[in-house]
């Protein structure tokens, strides 16, 4: 036990820290905006040296919640939030008045509206265990991104970004162990633990011992944690019991005694980063093939028989293959059934009265939820984004198949890069409407994190492709202070001299902040995807076909097509310059009832947004009466024209420059004085169509077929239900995770 003096000096230093974190998110201290993203690292590191500073920085953070919410400040609510549940996952020693009282709070929250309410009640559920059974979260964390294997918590998670090799040492399998076991003894029996002597039994134990300690410590606190009403009293002495078998009874009796508290005082048990790989992006169907890879060396998990009939190690190219019918010969009553033609049950018991009405056999279907394809985690509604989000990495998506694993994939880039990502997710949906063996088996969580090139033009250009970055930061404050701050710092320690010290590959804050967002950032904001259709004027040329996610910008071309070409002149049509454009689109209303506006006009040049410019952006257009649109609504493509307007006077003919904006989500655009047009979709210059003479854009759908459903559903007599199911297409929406979604 430490001094009072020394207790109060503890706080005040922890209190001056999370003080500098609220300064950060006020933004009222631009002093502090070069060290945006540190001082939460800062807080982290202050008890990792001192596990005994834990339950003061909890009972600190709890103030400042408690404060928060009375003075309604909901702005601080759930970065604190987050970091108190970080501190609360890495900690042994919090105390079980200090866990309800967070539950307690967090009870509270249940009563905001999204997404306080959303992510309070995932805090809420995963409390309720932590309270009754310390060093679950921790536990389950762990077990999870180390890949150690475990039958009662069979889950996995793999983060596909870069090759950590400076914690690859401390990462081996049997030091993940180790950290497992005093982690969960430590927290249960607190004080009682000679951390010390723990410590070097644990790691003069052989591997095969070690496993032993490992699996009963799991057994333990999973049986526990899935009893109806778990007793932090039972599970105190489940682990003592093992404790005991640890350090002999000696230990133990000399610790019921009392040691020496210099000695006893908790050590300090890593969280261990997770495994992350790097992988250059090469070709669009990358993603598939990582994932793929990812699963498939994972035979000796036991899955269910319904998983493994969709894979069957092949990605099944027929939906016939994963049919499941068979025609029954018998009445379909099981007392008909002839002896040994299923298991005897004993005369007179419940199971064999209630077999006598059961019936059995016939045409057996498999019962394909409608939505097949989108996972239960992905069901926002149509619009750019969905207020709170729910990705569940261990819910089933069909009846008894539990998706064990969780691909969390995070992209380094600016907005070229998450086209690119977006192409990558449509061909993934669609190749699953084909094979399905990825989405009943994995959970898929993307991540995004910023990185712009330097560059002497700075703000100009970093605004410009990093749209969607600064889109997530309006979004969520958060986001902002962790995420988008690691851009700059990445940048420096590139521009750093290589060491020879090949432990120091890796910044701890860069690996720590991209840890933090991975394991905290748990609330997608959806983003909708547009397809575009592109007619080129050559006529012996098919359409094509693309889709974009942020921008897609048109200019017009010096050249013509010829006369007989795809679309002939218009007479009267003056010539100047830009082009005559005819724009016909689907005008955005409150009511949100179709209206088609057509107009002509001449442009040099037009661009559609996904992303509004700001929060109360509010425009509309200039050739029909405005509507205002409020500034939650970003459902819908924000088109910006550079109209050339012609005017006459005695001076002679003069043209002005003009630009028009309104807001629609279906449009169709031609030229019409034979100017050529070229696309450019997400700013990639890898990704430019010319001579383009007309384009039609509009929402991307879900990929489906009429033929894949009627085989699944098993729903073929149905074919007009089809067809108008066909007609109402999900949108297509790809998620980033934040930390909170979008905070109104």
């Amino acid at each position: 036990m430490g001094l009072p003096w020394q207790s109060s000096d503890v706080e005040l230093d922890l209190q001056r820290s999370v003080q500098a974190v609220l300064r950060e998110l006020s933004a009222q201290a631009p002093a502090l905006q070069s060290n945006r993203g540190m001082w939460r690292w800062s807080l982290h590191k202050k008890v990792e040296r001192d596990p005994g500073k834990s339950p003061a920085l909890v009972r600190i953070l709890l103030r400042e919640l408690e404060k928060a919410e009375s003075e309604d400040a909901r702005h601080i609510i759930i970065p604190l939030l987050h970091t108190l549940m970080y501190v609360l996952t890495k900690a042994t020693g919090i105390t079980e008045e200090l866990h309800r009282r967070t539950y307690a709070f967090c009870t509270r929250l249940l009563t905001l509206p999204a997404p306080y309410c959303t992510i309070a009640l995932d805090c809420a559920i995963r409390l309720k265990t932590e309270t009754a059974v310390p060093g679950t979260l921790y536990q389950r964390l762990v077990i999870a991104e180390q890949n150690l294997t475990s039958e009662l918590y069979p889950y996995r998670e793999s983060a596909l970004l870069l090759e950590i090799e400076a914690a690859q040492g401390q990462q081996t399998p049997e030091a993940c162990m180790r950290h497992v076991v005093s982690h969960a003894l430590q927290a249960a029996l607190g004080e009682a633990c000679h951390a010390g002597a723990l410590q070097r039994k644990l790691l003069a134990s052989s591997r095969p011992a070690l496993e032993r300690y490992f699996h009963a410590v799991v057994t333990a606190v999973e049986q526990m944690a899935r009893e109806p009403s778990p007793s932090r009293e039972g599970h105190l002495e489940r682990l003592e019991e093992i404790y005991c078998s640890l350090l002999g009874p000696a230990a133990t009796a000399r610790e019921r005694c009392g040691g020496d508290p210099l000695q006893d005082r908790p050590l300090s048990v890593p969280l261990p980063s997770p495994r992350i790989t790097f992988h250059l992006w090469t070709d669009e169907e990358q993603l598939w093939k990582e994932l793929v890879l990812f699963l498939r060396p994972q035979t000796q998990l036991r899955l269910s028989a319904d998983l493994e009939a969709l894979d069957l190690q092949g990605l099944l190219p027929d939906w016939e293959l994963a049919r499941a019918s068979m025609l029954s010969t018998d009445s379909g009553i099981e007392r008909d059934l002839p002896l040994g033609a299923d298991e005897l049950l004993t005369p007179g018991s419940p199971e064999a009265e209630r077999a006598g009405l059961q019936r059995k056999g016939g045409i057996k279907k498999r019962v394909w939820p409608a939505d097949i394809v989108m996972p239960s985690s992905w069901d926002g509604p149509p619009g750019l984004h969905r207020r709170t989000g729910r990705p569940s990495g261990d819910g089933e998506l069909l009846p008894g198949v539990s998706r064990l694993h969780t691909a969390r994939v995070l992209v380094l880039g600016d907005d070229r890069m998450l086209g690119r990502l977006a192409r990558a997710y449509r061909n993934l949906r669609k190749q699953e409407t084909q094979r399905f063996c990825l989405t009943p088996r994995l959970s898929l969580q993307l991540y995004y994190i910023p990185l712009l090139a330097p560059e002497t033009s700075a703000a100009s250009r970093h605004s410009e492709l990093g749209e969607l970055a600064a889109f997530l930061g309006r979004m969520d404050p958060w986001y902002e202070s962790i995420v988008n701050t690691l851009c700059p710092t990445i940048h420096k320690l590139a521009e750093m001299p290589l060491s020879l010290d090949t432990s120091q590959t890796v910044d701890p804050f860069i690996l720590d902040a991209i840890t933090y967002y991975v394991r905290m950032g748990t609330q997608p904001i959806y983003f909708q995807i547009y397809t575009v259709k592109i007619f080129s004027g050559d006529l012996s040329q098919d359409p094509a076909e693309d889709i974009f996610l942020t921008e897609l910008k048109v200019k017009i071309q010096d050249s013509k097509f010829p006369k007989d070409s795809f679309s002939p002149r218009r007479r009267g049509v003056a010539e100047g310059p830009g082009a005559e454009l005819s724009i016909c689109y689907q005008k955005a209303l409150l009511s949100h009832r179709t209206r088609e506006v057509t107009i002509s006009l001449r442009a040099t040049g037009l661009v559609l947004k996904t992303l509004p410019a700001s929060d109360t952006e509010v425009s509309g257009p200039t050739h029909c009466a405005p509507t205002p649109a409020p500034d939650t609504d970003h459902t819908c493509l924000k088109v910006s024209v550079t109209e050339i307007v012609k005017t006459s006077n005695l001076a002679g003919r003069s043209f002005s420059v003009v630009t028009n904006t309104f807001r629609t989500a279906h449009i169709q655009i031609q030229s019409q004085d034979r100017r050529l047009l070229t696309l450019s979709l997400d700013k990639d210059s890898c990704r430019t169509y010319k001579d383009v003479v007309r384009f039609e854009v509009a929402p991307c759908p879900e990929p489906c077929s009429g033929t894949h459903k009627s085989k699944v559903l098993g729903l073929s007599s149905h074919r007009q239900e089809m067809e108008r199911n066909k007609a109402k297409a999900k949108p297509l929406l790809m998620p980033i995770n934040t930390f909170s979604g979008i905070v109104q």
